[in-house]
């Protein structure tokens, strides 16, 4: 089930961000502190938990990415 939920982009101290209600962080299981992940997809972002496998797949594929940019960037053409 997806849910829409428009968000205000506020100032924080001296930057900017959103505030995630309640029940959003609740569905995520994350609280203060915990450390969240954005990825870009074709129609927009996704937010996921912190999560160790994940964050190992995602150095991996930057590794790659990197080391196969002028390859990558052919492909996109």
């Amino acid at each position: 089930m997806s849910t829409a939920v428009a968000l205000k982009v506020t100032q924080i101290g001296n930057s900017v961000g959103v505030i995630l209600p309640k029940e959003m962080l609740a569905r995520l299981k994350v609280g203060k502190g915990d450390s969240l992940y954005v990825t870009e997809v074709p129609d927009g972002v996704t937010l996921r938990p912190y999560d160790a496998e994940f964050a190992e797949q995602m150095e991996v594929a930057r590794e790659i990415m990197k080391e196969y940019r002028d390859v990558l960037r052919e492909l996109a053409k």
